[in-house]
C-alpha cells in the first residue's frame, strides 16, 4: 500500500530557509513586472501635457503613491540582491547546502537593510 499523502497541506510543511529565498525571488520578479506598467503609466501621463505632469506630482504627495513606491522599492532591493546572488552561486560558489544556506540568509539581511533604507529615502 501507498502511504504518500493524499492531500498535502502546505500550511504543515516547514520550507528551507533556500525554498522561501527562492519562492520570494520569483514573486518580486512578478511584483516587478506589474510596478513596469504602473511606472510607465506614470511616465507616460507626466510627458503628454503640463497637467499630466501636475497631475503626477501632486499623486506623488500622497502616503498611498508613497506607500507603492515603497513596495516597488522593495520589490526591486531584494531581486536585485537576490539576483546576485544566483550570479554568484552558477560561477560556483555557495553550492553547497550550507553555503547556499547561509547566502539567503545573507541575501535577505541585506535585502532588509536596503528596504529600510528605501523607506527612508521615500518618506
Amino acid at each position: 500500500m501507498d502511504k504518500r499523502p493524499v492531500n498535502l497541506d502546505l500550511s504543515t510543511v516547514k520550507f528551507p530557509i533556500t525554498a522561501i529565498a527562492s519562492i520570494t525571488h520569483r514573486v518580486t520578479g512578478v511584483i516587478l513586472l506589474g510596478a513596469v506598467l504602473v511606472l510607465l503609466w506614470m511616465l507616460d501621463t507626466s510627458l503628454e501635457s503640463e497637467q499630466g505632469f501636475l497631475f503626477i506630482q501632486s499623486l506623488l504627495d500622497s502616503i498611498l503613491a508613497k506607500l507603492v513606491i515603497w513596495g516597488i522599492l522593495s520589490a526591486l532591493a531584494y531581486h536585485l540582491v537576490a539576483g546576485l546572488r544566483h550570479m554568484v552561486m552558477d560561477m560556483g560558489h555557495w553550492e553547497t547546502l550550507a553555503g547556499g544556506k547561509a547566502s539567503a540568509r545573507g541575501a535577505m539581511a541585506l535585502s532588509v537593510v536596503l528596504i529600510v533604507l528605501a523607506g527612508v529615502w521615500v518618506w
